[in-house]
């Protein structure tokens, strides 16, 4: 098949659903599809071989200008084209450009106006590629605040258009008011000129299709996958007796650092927990610094510095190398998440899971059987979900186990892209 594959760039940044994508990508491209994975605003970074294509559309500084001012809505392709040249973005994105909703409102609404709004011309140009350069049989869109894309492309390319669902929620949240209205609004009125959408998982599927006002059998549930090279080295007692606890993501309020930090601070004083250590690894934007000094100074006030490492920012090799280190892993999310790569990655290397009970967590749980769940919000329940595993290495070892078993046999990147390609046929017929 002809898989025209469109993704949102992060700024620069490591995002869980940019490596999804080229990961899926990469999958379906091994399996002799020809893929276009089309980057959007500014280019993909991801941890493994980026299989994206070389040009980005809706390029961000464009999209931005476009928005602010009518003259650039009317520029010749020469200027746009300049705007839009990946090292150009790069250095925005290192000079700060911001992801941040309470900025943003007012072009995530313009966006999804499609043809209706300011960057109409951005629009026409992808339509234009899709029509006439590539012809795909199928076009998949990453995520629903790039539904105003669908309607153009229906209409002048004559495929199926399906739109995965990846957490979008949790921008769209934070959206102040009036632009919080006015997406969801918009999104709703959009969402029918979807084909189909994807979710992964049924608890994201089903808060998605109310968000967006559509019937839940408009959304198909098509688990993640993840590339299983690198993962699954064996694990020996460490020579130390000491009791590695991982935190793997963003760090950011929404990511509950600072619960774990609370929760590593209690178990440190416990006698059966004098061997834990705390470690953790994430980007960190410019906006959070105030929240990891806030981690910081408890970890100081308490007196464990000594006991906790701040690995930062890591690349797929330093990934792995993490997530060898570890003996349990907890992000306990203050929302609701609706993916959880970092779950399929620890448990990939026979790492156990400490999570809260909502979002996608219980699912995967339930799944996999490689963790335990806690009460969301409460730091007690996530310390005696921590000591039971630090406490029985036997349990560790054989959630660990069950998880990895799991993950190799039914989450993989190929199972991924063998499911997302049953979707397609459906759609194509």
């Amino acid at each position: 098949m002809r898989i025209a594959y469109i993704a949102a760039g992060a700024g620069g940044m490591y995002c869980g659903t940019c490596i999804h994508d080229n990961t899926l990508a990469a999958a379906l491209i091994r399996d002799g599809h020809e893929v276009a994975l089309m980057p959007t605003y500014t280019p993909m970074r991801t941890d493994e071989e980026n299989v994206s294509t070389g040009e980005v559309f809706y390029g961000a500084l464009n999209v931005y200008l476009q928005g602010k001012s009518s003259l650039f809505r009317h520029t010749p392709r020469a200027l746009d084209w300049l705007l839009d040249r990946p090292s150009v973005l790069k250095l925005v994105s290192k000079l700060g450009s911001t992801t941040d909703p309470k900025d943003l409102g007012w072009m995530a609404l313009d966006v999804l106006k499609g043809e209706d709004g300011h960057q109409h011309k951005e629009l026409e140009r992808l339509v234009a590629w899709l029509r006439d350069d590539f012809k795909p049989d199928v076009v998949h869109i990453t995520n629903s605040m790039l539904l105003g894309m669908v309607k153009r492309i229906r209409e002048e390319v004559g495929v199926p258009v399906v739109v995965a669902l990846q957490g979008e929620d949790l921008f769209i949240d934070d959206l102040p008011e009036p632009f919080h209205t006015t997406v969801i609004e918009e999104m709703r009125r959009r969402a029918m000129d979807a084909s189909l959408f994807i979710s992964p998982s049924r608890y994201y599927a089903d808060h998605m299709a109310e968000l967006l006002g559509v019937s839940p059998d408009r959304i198909a549930v098509v688990p993640l996958g993840i590339r299983l090279e690198g993962h699954g080295h064996e694990r020996e007692p460490r020579a130390d007796g000491s009791v590695q606890l991982g935190y793997l993501a963003r760090i950011s309020p929404e990511k509950g650092l600072l619960q774990l930090v609370d929760a590593f601070v209690r178990l440190a004083k416990l006698p059966e927990c004098d061997a834990l250590r705390l470690r953790v690894a994430g980007y960190l934007g410019a906006r959070d610094v105030p929240y990891k000094d806030e981690c910081l100074a408890k970890i100081e006030s308490a007196g464990l510095s000594e006991r906790v490492d701040f690995v930062g920012e890591v690349d797929l090799e330093g990934k792995l190398a993490f997530l060898h280190s570890l003996d349990i892993l907890s992000v306990p999310t203050v929302y609701q998440e609706s993916k959880g790569i970092f779950v399929l990655e620890a448990l990939a290397d026979a790492v156990p899971v400490v999570l809260p009970r909502h979002g996608s967590f219980p699912e995967l749980i339930e799944e996999t059987g490689g963790g335990l769940l806690t009460e969301p919000g409460s730091t007690e329940s996530l310390v005696e979900g921590i000591r039971e595993l630090v406490i029985d290495p036997g349990r560790r070892r054989q959630l660990g186990a069950s998880g990895q078993a799991a993950v190799r046999s039914r989450f993989t990147d190929d199972a991924n892209a063998d499911a997302i390609v049953a979707v397609y046929r459906r759609l194509v017929g």
